[in-house]
């Protein structure tokens, strides 16, 4: 696993194809993993906060549009629910903005 917020995404959403709709679930495993490769034993919520805060841990805004980048540019990627999320929703906001026209 490459230790860039890209390649560990990639891992992820690799190894479990569930995580590639589910953004809370994807920043919790990757947060697991670098907590563990810290070594830390206690790994409470006051432990995770300081780490997180401290910039040690990957934030959840770069995990998710890494996310997004990487489903847009390999649809092997992408959860059941990118298709509604850029097809659909995508439509609508075009038609609401007159692009349609």
């Amino acid at each position: 696993m490459k230790n860039s917020t890209k390649g560990k995404v990639e891992y992820w959403l690799n190894k479990h194809p569930s995580l590639r709709d589910d953004d809370n679930r994807l920043c919790s495993n990757i947060w697991g993993l670098e907590i563990y490769r810290l070594q830390l034993e206690d790994h409470d919520i006051n432990t995770f906060l300081k780490l997180y805060a401290q910039g040690k841990l990957t934030s959840a805004p770069s995990i998710k549009r890494a996310r997004a980048k990487l489903q847009e540019e390999n649809p092997e990627l992408r959860g059941q629910k990118y298709n509604s999320r850029k097809g659909i929703l995508q439509d609508k906001w075009k038609q609401k903005l007159g692009y349609n026209v």
